[in-house]
């Protein structure tokens, strides 16, 4: 049996990660089927799950960055990587309110992980997310932060006994939500994003523990006790809190004794909910989110911006999306920018569906120029930030947003290589015929993409498309950030280095003078085609010198350029 925590160190955010994932996986189904509010889109419990999916990742590369060493990584590393994975992968409403809550937590237990900041962790974590909600509304998942936060007050030094009554204190408000929130009354259903903040604190419970709790409210007996909610002075048979429906009633349907007075997802209000959902990332100053704030508060409602430190994670539901991005792009650099448009039906919210196509491309790109580039392909793109790669989920939702029968998917990358491959076994399980070319970087991909024609054949066309990735040799430069043995000798921090197809194979001081090795190098070897792809900070007249250089090097060989924005590298190179 695994050595159970004094304190929550690094080891112990890595278990309680993997756990509520575990958990969140587990029960995401039933989350889905109870999510009435603020939209009754069924989809509260796979967004609780791509975001924490996100945080494990993050946390994951920490202790991957450590494999080496005989230490585990810091406390602070650890949580700092939590809450700012949660951050950046971050979906829907729940997942945004979640990756706050982290957040909160992340900056009281990086100074300590005993009972005592625990304590201070909860208390902040409930605080941060109630201020990162425009307007809060009780017996929502806010409610029970509040309370799971307020059970842990006390002064035991046991960090056990905290952890337990946070636990228990979020248990009893999730299961107070129907009496709270009408909306949840009339359906007869607890909190979905309550519930599943329940299931991570859950998780936190087994990791210090080394149990998994009791689910459900308890009677005296021992038995799960069933949530009675009040309607209209009678009452119907709810959830048991953690478990699963009771006594006929339909997970997310309302009882038939449960008396509607509008749609279920509509303001308490009665009015008619906004059009769109719209998320993004946002590189902003705190004052200039300020302002932000105010602005898309105007616009609609159920609006949500978390983060500091110059990233924020923005949702907001509103009628015009386009209005809902220009106040991001006025106020800082918005970007992994999300559209979703609601649809009303019968008096509730559900998504546009149209016929699936038959053959759509998923590829993952460096930089919004390449996105933007694919995407005038056919492509459904994802971006993978500088030191932010896509989770198995991002690339599950991408295949999914594509609404194709059949999906190539590109990874560009190495190191996606299995959660690309997790991500199609995913899609798949959901009858989407799914193919996975083994790309290593973005200029294969490219050539992939340029070669793909949905008219033929399936196999034809990965088969087709693989063969252009594979004849396509890929480098890019790097800035070393310290001194290290490379297969080129010894390399100081600010070399450029020249990697071929993933190894140093020159080190300059110079990005021209490297590039112009690089590029003879590879042509040596003979090559028909040279891409390349520029970073947002590399001037154009670098092109323009390489372009030159093999127009005069090397005859009867074309050159290509394109501009990639805000990528890792400042040049990827690609020759066919």
């Amino acid at each position: 049996m695994p050595q159970l925590p004094d304190d929550l160190d690094a080891v112990a955010v890595r278990t309680w990660c993997s756990l509520a994932l575990e958990a969140l996986g587990r029960e995401r189904a039933e989350i889905d089927a109870i999510n009435v509010y603020p939209i009754a889109d069924g989809d509260t419990g796979t967004n609780l799950y791509l975001t924490l999916e996100s945080a494990a990742a993050a946390v994951e590369a920490v202790f991957a960055a450590h494999e080496t060493g005989a230490t585990a990584p810091a406390t602070a590393d650890a949580v700092r990587a939590m809450a700012h994975g949660a951050l950046i992968g971050a979906r829907g409403n729940s997942g945004t309110i979640l990756a706050q809550l982290l957040r909160g937590m992340a900056g009281v237990l990086a100074d300590g992980g005993d009972a005592a900041h625990l304590r201070l962790a909860l208390t902040s974590a409930a605080d941060a997310a109630r201020q990162a909600v425009a307007h809060p509304v009780e017996g929502t998942v806010l409610t029970v932060a509040a309370e799971a936060a307020e059970a842990a007050r006390g002064e035991d030094p046991d960090l056990r006994t905290v952890v337990t009554a946070a636990y228990e204190g979020a248990r009893a408000a999730l299961a107070r939500t129907p009496e709270q929130l009408a909306v949840l009354g009339r359906a007869g259903v607890v909190d979905a994003g309550g519930r599943g903040l329940v299931a991570v604190l859950g998780a936190l419970v087994e990791t210090v523990t080394g149990q998994a709790p009791v689910q459900g409210p308890r009677t005296a007996s021992g038995n799960a006790a069933k949530t009675p909610v009040t309607v209209d002075g009678g009452s119907v048979v709810g959830l048991p809190v953690g478990g699963t429906p009771v006594e006929g009633v339909t997970e997310g349907a309302l009882p038939a004794s449960a008396p509607v007075e509008g749609p279920l997802d509509c303001p308490e209000d009665g009015s008619a909910g906004p059009a769109f959902e719209v998320i993004y990332l946002l590189e902003a100053r705190d004052e200039q989110v300020a302002r932000l704030r105010t602005r898309l508060d105007a616009l609609g409602d159920s609006l949500v911006v978390v983060g500091g430190d110059g990233l924020w994670h923005v949702h907001v539901h509103v009628d015009d999306a386009g209005a809902a991005v220009e106040a991001g792009v006025e106020a800082g650099r918005p970007y992994r920018i999300r559209i979703t448009h609601f649809a009303t039906e019968s008096g509730h919210d559900v998504r546009v569906q149209a016929e699936p196509a038959q053959r759509a491309v998923v590829v993952v790109v460096p930089g919004d120029g390449l996105a933007g580039l694919c995407t005038e392909a056919g492509a459904t793109t994802v971006i993978a930030r500088p030191g932010e790669p896509p989770a198995s989920g991002e690339l599950v939702e991408a295949i999914r947003r594509a609404h194709a029968r059949e999906v190539v998917l590109l990874p560009n990358d190495a190191a996606l290589r299995h959660t690309a491959a997790a991500a199609a076994e995913q899609a798949r399980t959901e009858g989407v015929r799914v193919a996975l070319v083994p790309t290593r970087a973005a200029v294969q991909g490219i050539a992939a993409l340029a070669v793909h024609e949905p008219d033929r054949g399936f196999d034809e066309d990965v088969v087709a498309m693989t063969a252009a990735a594979g004849a396509t040799r890929y480098a890019e430069l790097a800035v070393a950030e310290r001194q290290s043995w490379t297969m080129a000798g010894i390399c100081q921090a600010g070399d450029i280095l020249g990697l071929i197809d993933g190894d140093v194979a020159v080190i300059g001081s110079d990005v021209p003078h490297t590039a112009r090795t690089v590029l003879d190098r590879m042509l040596a070897a003979g090559g028909e085609l040279v891409t390349l792809v520029l970073g947002e900070d590399v001037p154009d007249a670098l092109a323009d010198a390489l372009e030159e250089h093999v127009r005069e090097g090397h005859l009867a060989v074309d050159t290509v350029v394109y501009r990639g924005g805000h990528q890792r590298a400042p040049l990827l190179i690609g020759v066919e």
